[in-house]
């Protein structure tokens, strides 16, 4: 947010100028000020950092506050930027600066640590700082081929050696240094010897602020080695043609100014995730910088989880469809969106910059960073307004570039328990393909049942549980959210049904009584004792799936009729139109209905509901049997 020399940023801290400037670069960044906190954060230790720097004699060295990490909402305290001593290369030092008296390490995780001042535990300063410090070789073109040249530290300015010298308890190296106020003297050594006071910094932050941005080629090796060689993913038929095709698409690109899209359209369980990895593996072993991006925080998490488990930096790959609004133009060889049915309108919200509110479609965004921007995605699945996602607005976007567009269509089913007759009957049954809801015929491949009450659904699922199967309990939106409980709370019981009651999954992204983070919910096997919503379930699997239809889906006659009323979803505006509100409570009941790996077990709130759903699945099936 602001850049100029340490003698210069002292003398502004010093009349207050900075603190003042600073307010207003994060007003016009983010559209609010900043808190009491951030702005005492900044009155407070960014005069320490200066008057280290100059008192090193390092007054001529640039100082980046505030600095923004490529293509991610995080920034950096302070990126020192000058000429090392004794290579007389350019050198960075990437600061963050606490306030913090005394911490104490994690018992069981020295990478955590607790501060008085927080409820929580908190990242290790040592290791916050050298994620920071990696992320920026990994994304900035100016030094990913010098990782040598970036180092991290930490300086607690406030705390002594005994306030703090427990988290020391992690490993500590270049990439990762910590100082107390009681090692000033040191901290200031630590600056002479990554930073010359013979050459000003202003050249090395001018490259620093130039480089492109774009996955480095170590970063590249890594994932390629843990994305594609960690677990060899089989595709089937279509999805290696889609594979096939994108691949070839990239070739084009690299050996000619050659740009294409790519839209791979399935059902669930269609495989697109998998294709989606599989390229992202394959594309990083064939040298090709690609990014993996998802509208889901949930899906995101997960697969940052799942695919990066071992090699931390490997999760930098999984993006946000909002993270390209300042990306440069065909910077990627490929993008990867996957869950493409959930792309915005725009990218833009409140919190956007002034400068970056241009109006530019988010499917404009995606297609121009991108050499063969790839989208994934059921039309289907589209469940909140303002989702874009659809093949005739890709191609539309497409076209107006004048670039070719391949969809390719995903058929056979790996969810569902393989059972593509159980998802036309969904779609059947919800109005979202002509001809009616039709009566089920079990094909030996998915198991449909009914349940007369919550209850029974929830002893069916626990006792299926004991046999070591997955399951989880799903609801559409027509409950109110409570606010999360303070730690150790029971969390509310919001979903109430007759005497019955269960709290939905968590909102945000910590563990409460028990319960894991949202984004956790489907995976985490604690999950099973709240209702998820179809935001929390929407790209996941489980063995079996419990799925409440509220009341704002019901049937009356001789058709579905929603209820815009019994939705408490706050997305649902008075703008919405009621045409889509139906359509996407609908979808919203396609998504939960089709979880399930093994089956899935549906109740109704709504008696006229339940009898037409005996009618379709079949009077002998209406009853849950004891055991499987």
């Amino acid at each position: 947010m602001f850049r100029e020399s340490a003698k210069s940023v002292a003398a502004k801290a010093l009349d207050t100028s900075l603190f003042l400037h600073l307010t207003e670069q994060f007003v016009h960044m983010h559209g609010y000020r900043p808190g009491p906190s951030e702005v005492r954060s900044w009155e407070r230790s960014i005069p320490v950092l200066t008057s280290a720097l100059n008192e090193a004699g390092l007054g001529e060295v640039e100082v980046l506050l505030e600095y923004s990490l490529p293509l991610n909402s995080k920034r950096a305290d302070a990126v020192l930027a000058g000429v090392h001593p004794v290579t007389g290369e350019p050198s960075y030092v990437v600061v963050e600066l606490k306030q913090w008296s005394q911490a104490a390490p994690d018992e069981d995780d020295p990478a955590l640590c607790h501060v008085d001042a927080y409820t929580h535990p908190v990242l290790n300063p040592i290791e916050q700082v050298r994620r920071y410090r990696q992320y920026l070789v990994n994304f900035n073109g100016a030094v990913a081929n010098h990782p040598e040249r970036v180092s991290g530290v930490a300086f607690l300015h406030n705390a002594t050696d005994f306030g703090a010298s427990g988290l020391r308890a992690i490993e500590v190296d270049d990439q990762g240094q910590l100082f107390t106020g009681g090692r000033r003297g040191q901290f200031i050594d630590y600056l002479r010897s990554k930073l010359s006071d013979k050459h000003p910094g202003a050249r090395a932050a001018d490259e620093l602020l130039d480089g492109k941005t774009a996955p480095s080629k170590q970063l590249m090796s890594v994932a390629a080695k843990e994305v594609r060689e960690r677990r060899q993913f089989v595709l089937l038929d279509e999805q290696q043609v889609a594979y096939r095709m994108v691949l070839n698409a990239v070739e084009k690109a690299k050996h000619s100014d050659h740009k294409e899209v790519v839209v791979v359209t399935g059902g669930p369980g269609t495989g697109k995730s998998v294709i989606a990895l599989q390229l992202l593996g394959d594309l990083y072993r064939r040298g090709v910088p690609a990014l993996h991006a998802t509208g889901s925080q949930s899906f995101t998490k997960t697969m940052r989880k799942v695919a990066g488990e071992r090699k931390r930096e490997v999760q930098d790959l999984f993006k946000y469809f909002n993270s390209f609004m300042t990306a440069e133009k065909n910077s990627l060889g490929a993008l990867i969106c996957d869950e493409a049915h959930r792309i915005r309108e725009t990218s833009a919200n409140r919190y956007t910059r002034a400068e970056h509110r241009t109006g530019k479609a988010q499917i404009d965004e995606l297609i121009d960073v991108a050499h063969v921007p790839v989208f994934l995605l059921d039309e289907h699945q589209v469940v909140r307004p303002g989702e874009m996602g659809t093949v005739a607005e890709i191609k539309a976007a497409a076209a107006r570039r004048g670039l070719r567009c391949t969809v390719v269509p995903l058929d056979s089913q790996f969810r569902c328990g393989g059972s593509d007759a159980y998802l036309r009957w969904v779609v059947r049954l919800l109005g979202l393909e002509a001809g009616g809801p039709v009566a089920w015929d079990p094909d030996d491949r998915m198991q449909l049942l009914l349940a007369d009450s919550p209850e029974e659904m929830e002893a069916f699922l626990e006792a299926r549980r004991a046999q070591d199967y997955g399951a989880r309990m799903s609801a559409g939106y027509c409950w109110p959210w409570s606010l999360e409980p303070k730690p150790g709370a029971p969390l509310p019981a919001d979903v109430v049904i007759g005497t019955w009651a269960r709290p939905w999954n968590l909102r945000g992204e910590r563990a409460i009584s028990g319960a894991p983070p949202s984004a956790l919910w489907a995976t985490d096997p604690a999950g099973f004792g709240q209702i998820g919503c179809v935001y929390t379930a929407q790209g996941f699997e489980y063995d079996w799936s419990g799925v409440i239809i509220g009341p704002d889906m019901v049937w009356r006659g001789d058709r579905w009729v929603t209820d815009r009323t019994a939705s408490k979803d706050p997305v649902f505006k008075k703008s919405t139109p009621d045409a889509d509100v139906d359509r996407l409570i609908r979808n919203t009941y396609k998504v939960l209905l089709t979880r399930g790996m093994v089956g899935t077990i549906v109740y109704s709130t709504d008696p006229e509901t339940r009898e037409k759903l005996r009618e379709l699945v079949g009077a002998e099936r209406a009853v849950v049997p004891a055991v499987l």
